[in-house]
């Protein structure tokens, strides 16, 4: 079965998660990295993961070949071309300032790379993009505070925090002053939550860091109290398939909540997450749930839409993607 390819906004995408291999070797040789695999193809039998930790371990050694601004550059634009051919019109891309710096990489150069490659993207791939910054919930959270001032330069490029890395054990709540910084300085606020951890994570993250958007939210479910708010204030649930498969937080794209997470009315996304490890870009992760979940051309358009309605875009660019999606429905 072929599934036709939609215009949908990208709302739960790692660029350093789009790292493939070849990329990856290329920057190892530009910046004389040593990687553990000797091609690959070797490497590609690495991105084979038991749990969430086991991939962690894997993504951030390999950022370690991210040196100048001008890798971040390559990084980027090879996501933006995947992207492109896969119906992305915009996306809202995470980034892991930490990681790079922890590593003495400078956030110049970080930001420096990245915006040469987004600024100019609508006009050369018809995607518009922002950036959200993460903060990395397995460290201290006085340093997501003291790199929060440093975002704020970049405002014309960073438009929000996120919260991602390992989450059993590291509760939202351990970030509430920094994201309470975050949101009087005007920027928008996502977290990960309810992926491995328990649906009072999603619940924390609502109500004492006060996310517009949870990043996963697949356990939700499991709180029918929870499910009723989400679906009440139409919180959006940025939702990664072949992610939760590959980690297993789902024992198979046959058992996935999405589905059911419509059904329940919620404000349910789809996205690739970290597509250079997980199996497939966006629209990869359309089709191969779309064919276990038997999803219908109506629940697939339904999804776009609730990716552009989710966006923090200007409402009149949401209108103007929903009317492009409203031309692809009519025809």
């Amino acid at each position: 079965m072929t599934v036709p390819i939609l215009p949908t906004a990208e709302l739960h995408l790692h660029i350093e998660g789009t790292l493939e291999p070849e990329l990856a070797f290329a920057l190892a040789a530009r910046n004389g990295v040593r990687l553990r695999a000797a091609d690959v193809a070797e490497l590609r039998r690495a991105y084979a993961f038991s749990d969430l930790e086991s991939f962690l371990d894997l993504y951030y050694e390999l950022t370690a070949v991210l040196r100048q601004p001008r890798d971040f550059t390559d990084l980027a634009e090879a996501y933006l071309t995947r992207a492109a051919a896969q119906g992305v019109r915009h996306a809202e891309v995470f980034v892991d300032p930490q990681a790079h710096l922890s590593r003495g990489v400078p956030l110049e150069a970080v930001f420096e790379g990245l915006a040469a490659a987004f600024v100019g993207a609508e006009e050369r791939h018809g995607i518009s993009v922002r950036l959200i910054a993460c903060f990395l919930r397995d460290r201290d959270p006085a340093e997501a505070e003291a790199l929060l001032p440093r975002l704020l330069p970049y405002r014309d490029l960073v438009i929000g925090v996120g919260l991602d890395s390992a989450e059993v054990g590291r509760p939202p709540e351990l970030f509430e002053q920094v994201f309470a910084r975050a949101a009087d300085e005007g920027l928008h606020r996502v977290a990960h939550a309810g992926e491995e951890g328990p649906p009072e994570y999603v619940r924390s993250a609502l109500d004492r860091l006060g996310v517009e958007r949870v990043d996963h939210g697949i356990r939700s479910l499991e709180d029918p109290s929870l499910t009723a708010r989400l679906r009440e204030e139409q919180i959006a649930l940025t939702v990664c398939p072949l992610s939760n498969v590959a980690l297993r937080a789902v024992p198979e794209l046959g058992a996935h909540p999405l589905r059911r997470m419509l059904d329940a009315g919620l404000l349910a996304t789809v996205n690739s997450d970290d597509p250079a490890y997980f199996g497939g870009y966006l629209h990869d992760n359309m089709t191969a749930v779309t064919r276990a979940l038997g999803l219908t051309r109506e629940e697939r358009l339904r999804l776009a839409a609730n990716s552009f309605r989710a966006s923090f875009l200007p409402e009149a660019d949401k209108q103007r993607h929903l009317a492009a999606l409203e031309a692809v429905q009519a025809g």
